[in-house]
């Protein structure tokens, strides 16, 4: 049986949320505007102006087409969405150095892991969820959400463990011990990872090989073992 769509909420659609739905959707402009309700003039206009916000009545329109699109729409949509993020980020990267918030939630003897659907460069294939931590944003918070919008488990953050330039992925990286709160672990981020699961600690070297842990992790989970 396979994996529905990780859900998308669109708070304020604009003119690249409207266009990335109708290539998910595989609809001329014409089409998109028969299923909006609006001129082909329209929809030219969102593809071109992809900052403009969408006025209300519409916004309601396209939350309509977006729910009552299928699995696979839904799908293409979200990776239409996160592919156009990561160049935003790639482009960032050249003068913002690139940071993320690793979160290793705790439950008893166990910790949280995911594994990547695709093959990174790094050679990471089993780690601990993680988000990217945009400008202005709080790490701690995006250690937390990022862990459930990935696996659908609560937390919450005992401490910093400290943080390192990745050596594989050259990004910076900042840990988090966290405690699990509640949740039933699932593989919500179907685009990104093939599972979601609790490790035994004492086994997280047989998922990550033990050199590419950070050091202060490894004391975390021995402490919780």
């Amino acid at each position: 049986m396979s994996q529905p769509a990780r859900h998308t909420v669109i708070d304020q659609w604009t003119g690249r949320h409207a266009t990335a739905l109708q290539a998910a959707l595989r609809m001329s402009q014409d089409e998109m505007a028969a299923l909006i309700g609006v001129a082909k003039r329209t929809i030219a206009s969102w593809s071109e102006r992809s900052d403009i916000v969408i006025r209300p009545e519409l916004q309601r329109a396209l939350d309509t087409a977006y729910q009552r699109a299928d699995e696979p729409a839904k799908l293409r949509f979200a990776r239409q969405l996160k592919a156009e993020d990561d160049a935003e980020a790639a482009a960032a990267g050249g003068a913002v150095p690139l940071t993320v918030a690793i979160a290793v939630v705790v439950n008893d003897a166990e910790v949280l892991l995911v594994c990547r659907r695709d093959a990174d460069p790094s050679g990471i294939t089993w780690q601990f969820p993680a988000g990217i931590v945009k400008p202005g944003a709080n790490p701690a918070t995006v250690a937390t959400r990022e862990t459930l919008a990935e696996t659908g488990i609560h937390c919450t953050v005992r401490t910093e463990l400290g943080s390192r330039v990745h050596p594989l992925s050259g990004v910076h990286a900042s840990y988090f011990l966290c405690d699990y709160l509640a949740g039933e672990v699932e593989n919500r981020d179907v685009i990104e990872n093939t599972s979601a699961l609790w490790a035994p600690a004492e086994d997280v070297t047989r998922f990550i090989p033990k050199q590419r842990i950070y050091a202060p992790v490894l004391h975390a989970l021995e402490g919780n073992e």
